[in-house]
């Protein structure tokens, strides 16, 4: 018999004028550009923001690849146990859908996370993960910015 689940859809956020420039951000806070505007339908990003109003923000700041590995996956791990048998939708950082993808996998993802990504994992029993998607842009394909959807190199977040 199949265990509960919580279905956890992470999408990675819009194009910000850093993203198109390759350069990493994380304590500051730049605001999504006119493609990653684009990227975000605005009933999308009216979510986000009320999601965001009620919850706050979180947001690392200088901190180590271990220590983001562990900020978001025992994040993602608490919220997937808070929300057993529901969809729940996080929107982040690049860094983070790579460290949730290294704790599904057990190994490091190389390649690009494209900006407003769809990816969804599956939370079931106490820690065990599965990807169910990754990677997702063929909603950008409507947008007719596909080919733009990365927002920078393969290492920006």
């Amino acid at each position: 018999m199949d265990q509960p689940y919580t279905e956890m859809i992470v999408v990675r956020h819009g194009e910000t004028a850093w993203n198109a420039t390759g350069r990493i951000q994380g304590h500051t806070d730049v605001e999504q550009n006119e493609v990653g505007r684009q990227h975000a339908a605005s009933r999308a990003l009216e979510t986000t923001e009320t999601i965001a109003a009620s919850c706050g923000k979180f947001e690392g700041c200088g901190e180590s690849l271990d220590q983001l590995y562990h900020r978001g996956t025992s994040s993602l791990l608490r919220i997937g146990q808070k929300h057993t048998g529901e969809r729940v939708v996080v929107v982040t950082h690049g860094g983070v859908i790579r460290a949730l993808y290294w704790r599904a996998c057990s190994n490091t993802f190389r390649g690009s996370i494209f900006n407003t990504s769809v990816n969804i994992f599956h939370l079931s029993g106490a820690d065990v993960w599965t990807i169910k998607a990754w990677g997702d842009i063929s909603h950008l394909h409507q947008t007719g910015h596909a080919k733009s959807g990365l927002g920078g190199s393969k290492t920006s977040g």
